[in-house]
């Protein structure tokens, strides 16, 4: 064969592939027709996540490529079909007469409202009435619909006033009851396994406390406004180096101790701060896929990690340094709440450093609210379990936002969720957290000795004047007590 042989054998057996919209358009395409991402990886054998990739960038290829393109085309077919017929009210006036929308019968025009009304079983807007009361026509419209009446109704309608009116504020649906209380349920359950066994029915909660957080975190984002994206592409930064190393971002961990004291001998106070990391769920965390970009602009809508040259930190001898216990100058990368603590620190309120130069950024749109119904149900949880003196929903619901953390990562005990992002992000979040409680303990007065990790600061004088003492997410409680220095001069805060 020659080489002309061999090329026009490959230009024989070589294809394009079939092109596919932006991102955008496919995730707008799926939508319009309302059909979820389960649906649509079902039809084409494909997982929910590699469905979110699609819609955030990545392309498939192969058969599941033609296949998808399939999808798209005859959804912006139908769509396009759907946009040239009448819709809504006009829809209903070009029926047939004696034919509503669903084939039944239809209602007298004096049955017809010109004003939606309430409804005399739900207390919703309804369009039609019954012998003169507004009344929904469609029971699964109702708010009464799953309600059954203990005796048949009477022949005559009764009075208005004799109907019990939901009133429902705007933006809410009405519901049969309060959803199902997933902590509640799972320690009922397991104590009962073990016969009531505090110990043994704790050990078996926090075994399952990964699953079961995943399975709270999913019932809370049920009718939530953004999708997820749940195993994005990640940039090399945010990937381990070696099989036991770390990645590169810097989650500024404070170590810091203060380097000396006055003279004379002063009683420390360790404080303890209370689910640190559960609070720190309320941080900005990138929704899709990261996406690089250069330049010293920070867009505060959007979220994820940032190459920057820090300031020189120069209030060490009474503060900690907010990108905690560094030994190396020159750049690094380092999360979303590290830089916006760096940028508000260097803003005219306090002026305590300059702003830090930022080289390169991985961000994504963003929202600080997207794990605020999952802290919440944590919270409340936890907060009844400190009233009700229950130990073990208090370590199960340690155990639930602990490892929720610490798995979101390259974890073999989390594969619903790998978003590495968000696992630094939370984690800066506690220290920065921290690093503001070190900050409101000196501006009233006290002197900061130490701070360390999440929820360890070390302070001298009437710490409850500042902070609220008890076991609440906002509170504090004391660790230890202790003396430092001497009457002869000072030393090291460190020497205990």
């Amino acid at each position: 064969m020659s080489d002309f042989d061999a090329i026009d054998a490959l230009l024989a057996e070589a294809r394009q592939e079939t092109p596919l919209p932006p991102a955008e358009e496919r995730r707008a395409l799926r939508e319009g027709l309302n059909v979820s991402r389960p649906q649509l990886a079902r039809a084409l054998s494909v997982s929910p996540s590699t469905v979110a990739g699609w819609e955030s960038g990545r392309d498939p290829s192969g058969e599941v490529r033609d296949k998808y393109a399939y999808f798209l085309d005859g959804a912006r077919t139908k769509l396009a079909a759907a946009e040239e017929t009448p819709s809504g009210e006009a829809a209903v006036e070009e029926m047939a007469v004696g034919e509503t929308a669903e084939g039944d019968p239809a209602v007298e025009d004096d049955d017809l409202l010109p004003e939606p009304q309430p409804c005399v079983l739900c207390g919703q807007p309804a369009r039609h009435q019954v012998e003169g009361f507004p009344q929904h026509l469609d029971p699964a419209e109702c708010g009464t619909a799953d309600v059954v009446p203990e005796k048949e109704p009477s022949p005559e309608p009764p009075k208005p006033a004799a109907w019990p009116v939901k009133v429902v504020p705007v933006g809410r649906r009405v519901q049969a009851g309060d959803p199902p209380d997933l902590i509640a349920s799972a320690v009922s359950s397991v104590l009962a396994q073990h016969a009531g066994d505090v110990d043994k029915a704790t050990a078996a909660l926090v075994k399952r406390a990964i699953p079961d957080a995943m399975e709270l975190l999913d019932d809370s984002r049920k009718g939530g406004r953004y999708d997820v994206v749940a195993h994005p592409w990640l940039p090399d930064i945010l990937r381990k180096q070696t099989a036991r190393g770390a990645d590169q971002i810097w989650e500024a961990r404070p170590k810091w101790t203060r380097p000396e004291l006055p003279p004379g001998e002063h009683e420390v106070t360790a404080l303890d701060v209370n689910g640190a990391y559960l609070s720190a769920l309320k941080t900005h965390l990138p929704i899709g896929q990261l996406e690089h970009s250069t330049g010293g602009a920070h867009d505060r809508r959007r979220s994820g990690v940032h190459l920057i040259t820090p300031a020189d930190w120069e209030h060490d001898a009474y503060l900690p340094n907010p990108l905690g216990s560094r030994d190396e100058p020159g750049p690094l990368w380092v999360t979303e709440p590290t830089l916006r603590l760096l940028l508000r620190l260097a803003g005219p309120k306090y002026g305590l450093c300059e702003p830090p130069e930022i080289h390169e950024s991985w961000t994504s749109g963003a929202t600080e609210n997207l794990l605020e119904k999952f802290r919440i149900a944590l919270k409340d949880a936890r907060d009844r379990a400190i009233a009700e003196g229950d130990e073990v929903t208090l370590e199960y619901v340690k155990a639930m936002y602990s490892k929720f953390v610490s798995t979101l990562g390259e974890s073999n005990y989390n594969r619903e969720l790998y978003r590495t992002d968000w696992m630094h992000l939370i984690r800066s979040q506690a220290f920065v957290n921290l690093w503001w409680k070190a900050h409101r303990a000196y501006d009233e007065g006290l002197m900061v000795v130490r701070a360390m990790g999440t929820d360890e600061l070390h302070v001298i004088g009437d710490w409850r004047a500042v902070f609220a003492e008890g076991r609440g997410v906002t509170e504090v409680k004391v660790k230890d007590v202790y003396p430092v220095g001497t009457a002869e001069g000072p030393e090291e805060a460190g020497e205990r």
